[in-house]
């Protein structure tokens, strides 16, 4: 992918601003119901709107998730819109602090509450929501009782005026979007992370959005993925031509080494598994038996690695007995 006159140099100082980023930036404290947020920008008219590290709780307000937005000519595209109504509503603020121009969509990359729940702060504003017609299905179907779980994990206030909701416009493919005057890559592989997960590239600078599929120094989380479908978007992924950056669901923004860290747990993490099945290892020892010390210092590493050994191990404890 190559880059012309001007936007070619300009890519090359957000792409140095996203290298000091990936040598000295470390995501902020525990947030306030209040507290006002600040886009950080990672190439030029791109930017990240961090997350904070941790588990979905009172201390995070479980505004865990990245979001982030693309400045085009004619307006921004805003990528994933946060936790809550009160999130959302700080995720607008920030973007409109950073630019004049109206944002025209909000695009969801996948159903985890984290990158969720902000969506009806954007539909109050007059901004469409989109979201891949699998994702919506399965919010649609099981979305209600994790809001309610999310009320009771961060507390009532955090959550105030939070509603399911329903997307204004689905679609089913891999596309170009391009409401802003600045065309953005819509990536979709199949059921990978989770249903309906997708990705979204700037081809303009090579920022990657990941979504669901890239976390960088966060345990994955495979209580919806198709593992298969996974290993398949990662290697389509790798293949991308131009991908300078990497935005994660979670984390700092990386370098596309990224995607071979989540491989390297997901590949370790079934073959640890495996080892327990071929030893007929009761599940109730799993957990502690599935130990991967190298990826222990990995944000979730304590709670999220042990359901993923239990969950991937029931998975092919039935697969075995052909249920």
């Amino acid at each position: 992918m190559k880059l012309r006159g001007g936007l070619a140099h300009a890519a090359a100082a957000g792409l140095l601003g996203l290298a000091l980023l990936l040598a000295g930036c470390a995501q902020g404290g525990a947030p306030r119901i209040d507290a006002e947020l600040r886009a950080v920008p990672v190439a030029p008219g791109v930017y990240l709107l961090p997350g904070v590290p941790g588990e979905a709780d009172r201390r995070t307000l479980g505004r865990i998730g990245n979001a982030g937005f693309i400045v085009g000519p004619h307006g921004v595209l805003a990528i994933d819109a946060g936790t809550s109504t009160l999130h959302g509503r700080a995720l607008l603020r920030a973007i409109r602090r950073t630019t004049p121009l109206p944002v025209r969509a909000v695009l969801l990359t996948q159903t985890k509450p984290d990158f969720l729940f902000g969506a009806l702060a954007f539909r109050e504003a007059g901004i469409p929501v989109l979201m891949h017609r699998e994702a919506a299905a399965l919010m649609a179907a099981r979305c209600r009782v994790c809001l309610e779980r999310l009320r009771r994990d961060v507390g009532e206030a955090a959550m105030a005026g939070t509603e399911l909701f329903v997307p204004d416009e689905l679609f089913d493919q891999a596309h170009v979007l391009d409401r802003t005057g600045r065309p953005a890559q819509v990536l979709y592989f199949g059921h990978s992370s989770g249903p309906g997960d997708v990705a979204v590239l700037d081809p303009a600078t090579g920022v990657l959005f990941a979504g669901g599929l890239l976390d960088e120094r966060r345990i994955p989380d495979l209580h919806d993925a198709d593992l298969p479908g996974w290993h398949g978007a990662l290697a389509a992924l790798r293949a991308l031509p131009g991908v300078r950056g990497v935005v994660p669901g979670h984390g700092p923004p990386a370098t596309p080494a990224v995607i071979d860290a989540v491989e390297s747990y997901l590949s370790q993490l079934e073959d640890r598994v495996q080892v327990l099945l071929d030893e007929h290892a009761p599940l109730s020892e799993v957990a502690d038996r599935a130990a991967l010390p190298g990826y222990a210092g990995w944000d979730g590493y304590p709670g999220l690695h042990r359901r993923n050994a239990a969950t991937l191990f029931l998975r092919r404890e039935q697969e075995a007995f052909g249920r």
